[in-house]
C-alpha cells in the first residue's frame, strides 16, 4: 500500500449532490479540461435508462456506466467490481488513467460508499479516498435540505461543497443558503461554480490522509481557517462555553430540536499533547455510545511521547488507518478534531470533545465510577 513517504494507491473522488444540482455539467467540464489529467469515470444510474451517461458529451473508454441501482445500497458490489475491472484494464495496458471520479445518483448516501473504499480487502489496498465533492443547488437547495435526509448526509460528509446556480437567486438568498450549509458542515470548504465550472485544482487533493501532507493542507481539510457565519461563531473551539470535565455527568436536553434532521458539527483545539489513554478513552466512549450517529470525524492529534502527529478520519464507526506525519516540521503541538453527528446537539458535542482536555487520573476516576454504578455520559 503506502510507505512512510509515498501513497501509490489510485485517488478516488466521490462526486455527489442531490437531483438536478449540476453533477453531470461539472463532470463534462472536468473531462474536457487538459489540466485535470487522465481520469476514469464511473457514472451510477438509478433505473434502466442511462440518462446521465448519455449527457456526457465526450464519452471515452474510461467511462463506466452502472445502472439499475444506487451504489449506496443495492449494488455496492458492482461498484467494487467496476473499480477492479478498471485497474485490471489499466494493468493490461488497455486504459491509462491517474485517478477515478465516481458520480453518484442524486439520492445516494456517501457513507456506505466510503465504507467500501476503506474496509474492502481488495479495493482498500489499491484505492484511497481523495475527497467527497458535493454539488449544492442554490435555487432549490434550501428546500431540499429541509425535506431530504440524503441531501443533508451529502453535505455532512463533504470535503468540498460547490454551490451551483448562484446566478439564479439573489445574493442574500445565497448567503442564507451558505449559512444553512455551514450549520450542517462548517469544516468543508465552499466554492461557487461559474455555470458549472470550477478551477480544476480545487477538486483534487482534498484529503489530508497522506504521509506528505503539509500543515496548510491539514488546516484546509479541517476547515480551521474557514470563515464562520456569525450564528455559529461559538462552535469552533468552545471558547465561550468553557465546559469543564468536573461538570460531568451531563443530562442532555431532550427538548432540543434542530432542523436539518438534527445534524450538528463541532470542533475543538487542544494546545498541549494529549495522553494516549485520554484520547483512547474519548474515542472508545464516543464510538460505543454514538457510533452510528457519527456521520464523520477527522482530526490531527499530537500524542504525548510521540515526536510527530497523526491524522485520522472516520465515517460512523469505520476508521481509515491513522497516518503518521513523520516529516512534520514546526513546534506547534495543537491537536484539532472535528465531529459531525446526527441527533447530538451542540452542547452534547462540546461536552464529548471536552473529554480530550482531561488528565489520565480523571479518566481513571471516571472509569472506576462506571464499574460500580451506571453513569450517564455527557452525550
Amino acid at each position: 500500500m503506502a510507505t512512510d513517504t509515498e501513497d501509490t494507491r489510485i485517488p478516488v473522488t466521490l462526486l455527489t449532490g442531490f437531483l438536478g444540482a449540476g453533477k453531470t455539467t461539472l463532470l463534462n467540464h472536468l473531462i474536457r479540461d487538459p489540466d485535470a489529467g487522465r481520469i476514469a469515470v464511473i457514472v451510477n444510474e438509478l433505473g434502466d435508462v442511462g440518462l446521465d451517461h448519455d449527457l456526457i458529451e465526450e464519452p471515452t473508454e474510461e467511462i463506466v456506466l452502472m445502472q439499475s441501482g444506487c451504489i449506496c445500497c443495492s449494488i455496492r458490489g458492482d461498484l467494487l467490481k467496476s473499480l477492479g475491472k478498471l485497474v485490471a484494464r489499466q494493468q493490461n495496458g488497455d486504459l491509462d488513467f491517474d485517478r477515478i471520479d465516481i458520480e453518484t445518483t442524486g439520492i445516494a448516501d456517501p457513507g456506505p460508499i466510503l465504507h467500501s473504499l476503506v474496509v474492502d480487502q481488495i479495493v482498500a489496498p489499491n484505492f484511497r479516498m481523495d475527497g467527497v465533492v458535493t454539488l449544492a443547488d442554490a435555487a432549490t437547495g434550501p428546500r431540499t435540505l429541509q425535506k431530504q435526509i440524503e441531501a443533508v448526509n451529502q453535505i455532512a460528509m463533504s470535503d468540498l461543497i460547490i454551490l451551483s446556480k448562484t446566478d439564479l437567486v439573489p445574493a442574500s438568498e445565497v448567503a442564507r443558503f451558505e449559512a444553512q450549509i455551514a450549520e450542517i458542515n462548517s469544516s468543508a470548504r465552499r466554492v461557487r461554480a461559474d455555470h458549472g465550472r470550477v478551477q480544476t485544482g480545487t477538486l483534487f487533493g482534498l484529503s489530508a490522509m497522506r504521509p506528505t501532507v503539509t500543515s496548510d493542507e491539514v488546516s484546509n481539510w479541517l476547515g480551521m481557517d474557514a470563515p464562520q457565519p456569525d450564528p455559529l461563531a461559538g462552535l469552533s473551539g468552545f471558547t465561550s462555553k468553557q465546559i469543564k470535565p468536573e461538570a460531568l455527568p451531563f443530562t442532555p436536553d431532550q427538548s432540543h430540536a434542530h432542523h436539518n434532521h438534527k445534524i450538528n458539527s463541532a470542533s475543538i483545539e487542544v494546545h498541549e499533547p494529549i495522553p494516549a489513554s485520554v484520547f483512547d478513552f474519548w474515542l472508545d466512549t464516543l464510538i460505543a455510545l454514538k457510533g452510528p450517529n457519527i456521520l464523520r470525524m477527522k482530526g490531527i492529534v499530537h500524542v504525548e511521547g510521540i515526536d510527530w502527529p497523526f491524522v485520522f478520519h472516520a465515517v460512523q464507526h469505520i476508521f481509515d488507518a491513522p497516518v503518521p506525519l513523520k516529516s512534520w516540521t514546526g513546534k506547534d503541538t495543537t491537536s484539532r478534531v472535528v465531529v459531525i453527528a446526527r441527533d447530538m446537539n451542540e452542547e452534547d458535542l462540546a461536552a464529548s470533545l471536552e473529554l480530550l482536555r482531561m488528565q489520565p487520573k480523571e479518566i481513571d476516576k471516571a472509569t472506576e465510577g462506571m464499574m460500580v454504578q451506571t453513569v450517564e455520559m455527557p452525550f
